[in-house]
C-alpha cells in the first residue's frame, strides 16, 4: 500500500466532493428544457459557481489519474468513493445540520467498508489479460447497461430518473478510470506518440463528456441525495470489475478474504445510501415536475 497513492486518492475525493456540490447548486437553476441536451452544458458554462465546481472536478480527476497510474484500480476506486464524505461536509456547513446517528453510521460504514475491502483484498498489480475480447465484453456490458438506464430515465421522467442517470454516469466513469490507467501506461511506455495512436484516450474524453452530461441532468432535476449516492456507489464497482476483469488487478480469493471483501463493499454501498439520505445533503427539487413548478 503506497502512502502517496493514498494521499492522491483522498485528495481527489475531496476535490470531487466539493466540486459536485457546487455543480448541483448551479445545475438546479438551469432551464428544465435542457434535460439530457448538450445545451445544458452550454448554459451551465455561463455560471461561475458551476465553472468553479468543474475546476475542482478536473483537479480531482487529475489527482485520481495520477493515483491510478501509481496504484491498482481496486485500491484507488474505494478511496475515491469517499468523495461523498467531503460533499456532506460542505453541504453540512451551509445547512448547519448535525450529523446525528444516521450521519455517523454512514460515515462509519463507508470508512470501515473501504478499510475492510482494502485490508482483506490486498489489491496488487498483475499482468493484463491477453484475451483481446474480454476488455471489449466488459466495457460493452458497462456501456450497454448505462445506455439502457439512460433510455429508461429519458422515457419515464419519473422521480427515479436522477438516480438512474447517476447510476449510468457512475458506470461510465468507472470504465473511464480503467481506460485512464491504460492511457497512462501507454504514455509511460512511449510518450505522446504511443498515447495518441491508441483509442483509449479518445474513449476517455468521450466517456467523460457523456458522463458529465448525465450527471448535470441528474443534478438539474433533483437533489444531491437523489443522485450522488448512486453515482458514488456505481463508479468504484465498475472500476473494480474492469480492474480485476481485464487490467490484471489481483485480490485475495480465499474464503475468508472474499467474505470480508463482499462485506466491505456492502458496507460502502450502505454507508453511501445513508449519507446520501442525510438531512445535511441539500434537498433541491424532489422530482422534475416539482422543479418545473418552482421555476415557473
Amino acid at each position: 500500500m503506497s502512502v502517496l497513492v493514498l494521499l492522491l486518492a483522498v485528495g481527489a475525493a475531496c476535490c470531487l466532493g466539493f466540486g459536485f456540490v457546487l455543480q448541483q447548486q448551479a445545475a438546479q437553476r438551469a432551464p428544465l428544457g435542457d434535460f439530457l441536451s448538450p445545451r445544458l452544458l452550454l448554459d451551465l458554462m455561463r455560471m461561475p459557481r458551476w465553472l468553479g465546481g468543474i475546476g475542482l472536478m478536473v483537479v480531482g480527476m487529475a489527482l485520481g489519474a495520477v493515483a491510478l497510474g501509481q496504484g491498482e484500480i481496486s485500491f484507488v476506486e474505494p478511496l475515491l468513493a469517499t468523495n461523498l464524505l467531503f460533499a456532506l461536509a460542505l453541504s453540512r456547513r451551509s445547512s448547519r445540520q448535525p450529523l446525528g446517528r444516521q450521519g455517523w453510521a454512514g460515515l462509519a460504514l463507508l470508512a470501515g467498508g473501504v478499510t475492510a475491502f482494502i485490508v482483506a483484498g490486498e489489491p496488487r498489480g498483475g499482468t493484463a489479460v491477453a484475451d483481446p475480447l474480454r476488455p471489449w465484453l466488459i466495457i460493452g456490458a458497462m456501456v450497454g447497461l448505462a445506455l439502457l438506464l439512460t433510455a429508461y430515465a429519458r422515457r419515464t421522467r419519473l422521480c427515479s430518473a436522477p438516480m438512474l442517470l447517476a447510476l449510468a454516469a457512475g458506470l461510465l466513469y468507472g470504465v473511464q478510470d480503467a481506460l485512464t490507467r491504460v492511457s497512462g501506461e501507454r504514455f509511460s511506455a512511449g510518450g505522446f506518440a504511443e498515447l495518441l495512436t491508441g483509442w483509449q484516450p479518445y474513449a476517455v474524453l468521450l466517456l467523460g463528456v457523456t458522463g458529465l452530461l448525465l450527471v448535470q441532468s441528474a443534478f438539474e432535476t433533483a437533489s444531491l441525495r437523489a443522485s450522488l449516492p448512486a453515482l458514488t456507489a456505481a463508479q468504484p464497482l465498475a472500476g473494480i470489475i474492469c480492474g480485476v476483469g481485464f487490467l490484471g488487478d489481483r485480490l485475495r480469493t480465499d474464503t475468508g478474504a472474499l467474505a470480508w471483501e463482499a462485506a466491505g463493499l456492502a458496507a460502502v454501498v450502505t454507508g453511501i445510501v445513508l449519507l446520501g439520505m442525510h438531512p445535511a445533503m441539500p434537498k433541491g427539487a424532489a422530482v422534475p415536475g416539482e422543479a418545473a413548478l418552482q421555476r415557473a
